[in-house]
């Protein structure tokens, strides 16, 4: 499974890696500079030391040889003053590069070859020699070398504990100071999440970065294109379905003429049958506007109006068209919303029409608003299958194909919910029950009055 990439992820990871590295690069690069100099400054200490010993072992060779214990081979070894280990050895030759004088620790095999003058290394030492009394008198200082690297690791000890402590704070820093200044990124992504073709406003730049001014700029571009291509969809379609009502209208009370005027049975039925398809025609028409009304702007207002006038009206117009007896209504004396009124009523019509044609002749259907602004409308139908649901808010989407409507009044109260940045849920069965079918309309409460 991989996991999507994250900007923030990578640039922290990105800078901890550097920094770490940076840091490591320093700490070799100061272990280089401080081995130099350690090497300096104790080369300089072992040549101080011995000039200083070979001073004072001539004095001590010419004026008094009691102090020493001669061995077999006539060289001489000066006694331990306590048992503590000796960091510098050293071998004292005479003219003849013959050992005359060495350190009680002092290793014969490895000042057994011919004294040089100067710095050299050998068997893990580092010797410097030099001579007085016109070269009478020589010596060898030596000093292990793992004395000096002990040295240089405790020096990087030292200098690494501080970096090692202060790496996770140098971490922390940079994850906290990725995210804060990614901060109006994720702003932005966020914008353009909430936002749906009912809300194509510029997005703001301000906080952003200059590097992301280009991006941002290039969506609000891609939007205003996108407002241009919906206005213009829904323009040719509120044009056509108002151009196509004047033409239907006259063609129908054409027909409904010739249907008055016809009395042999076979064409009068033929002219009945045009006379539905047209009114067919006309409600389709009449939705194709609700339709472009819906998907247009202006659904919320700033101010708030009673919908419960607006319900009441609606309920009104079904009773004229003989169509009331089977309403039962459930309404408070009053509901404050910001919704658009006309929109409100465009969405009620819609969810009634829907409920009184797919739902048997006769049977009743129940209209409920709350006080926050909740329309219910529920009505008797078999039940229908939940994939099949799903789709019954698409455009011409219906239960039946030869069933009464034209597919389009779940899609406009869809489209008015969407715009209000509300919801619309369908149930089927209804809850509590075996059968039914239920659409439930319910503003956010931000559109609602509180």
């Amino acid at each position: 499974m991989s996991w999507p990439r994250s900007l923030r992820r990578d640039l922290s990871l990105g800078v901890m890696l550097g920094v770490a590295a940076l840091w490591l690069m320093a700490l070799l690069l100061a272990g280089g500079v401080l081995r130099h100099e350690l090497n300096e400054v104790s080369d300089s200490a072992l040549q101080e030391v011995a000039e200083r010993i070979l001073s004072i072992a001539v004095v001590e060779l010419t004026n008094s040889a009691d102090e020493f214990d001669a061995n077999e081979s006539g060289s001489r070894r000066i006694s331990p003053l306590d048992a503590d280990n000796e960091y510098l050895t050293y071998a004292i030759y005479d003219s003849e590069n013959r050992i005359a004088l060495y350190s009680h620790e002092a290793h014969r095999k490895l000042f057994a070859d011919k004294p040089r003058l100067g710095f050299w290394n050998r068997h893990g030492y580092r010797l410097y020699g030099t001579q007085a009394v016109s070269g009478a008198y020589r010596i060898a200082l030596a000093e292990p070398l793992k004395h000096r690297r002990s040295t240089l690791r405790r020096a990087l000890v030292a200098l690494a504990w501080p970096i090692a402590a202060l790496l996770p704070l140098s971490m922390l820093w940079v994850w906290w100071l990725t995210r804060a200044r990614l901060k109006p990124m994720i702003r932005l992504s966020e914008a353009v999440r909430r936002r749906d073709e009912t809300d194509l406003a510029p997005i703001t730049m301000e906080g952003l970065q200059i590097e992301f001014l280009p991006l941002c700029e290039s969506i609000n571009r891609l939007m205003q294109r996108m407002t241009r291509a919906l206005e213009a969809e829904r323009a040719f379609t509120s044009s056509a379905a108002h151009e196509l009502r004047t033409p239907i209208a006259a063609a129908l009370a054409q027909v409904q003429r010739l249907a008055r005027e016809l009395k042999e049975e076979p064409r009068r039925q033929r002219v009945l049958a045009l006379e539905a398809e047209l009114k067919r025609l006309a409600r389709l028409a009449e939705k194709l506007l609700q339709l472009a009304r819906a998907e247009g702007a202006g659904v919320v207002r700033e101010i708030e109006s009673d919908l419960v006038p607006i319900l009441a009206l609606t309920l009104e117009d079904f009773r004229n068209e003989r169509a009331g007896e089977r309403l039962h209504a459930d309404m408070p004396d009053t509901v404050l919303s910001r919704l658009d009124p006309d929109a409100f009523g465009i969405l009620a019509r819609n969810l009634i029409e829907n409920a009184l044609n797919h739902s048997p002749t006769g049977t009743p259907v129940e209209i409920t608003l709350s006080a926050a602004g909740k329309l219910s409308v529920c009505n008797d139908s078999a039940v229908i299958p939940p994939d099949h649901l799903s789709l019954l808010k698409r455009r011409f989407e219906r239960t039946r194909a030869d069933g009464p409507g034209s597919g389009l009044g779940l899609a406009i109260a869809e489209s008015i919910a969407r715009a209000a940045k509300g919801r619309l849920e369908l149930f089927s069965p209804v809850p509590g029950k075996v059968d039914g079918f239920l659409a439930v309309f319910e503003l956010q409460k931000t559109a609602t009055s509180q």
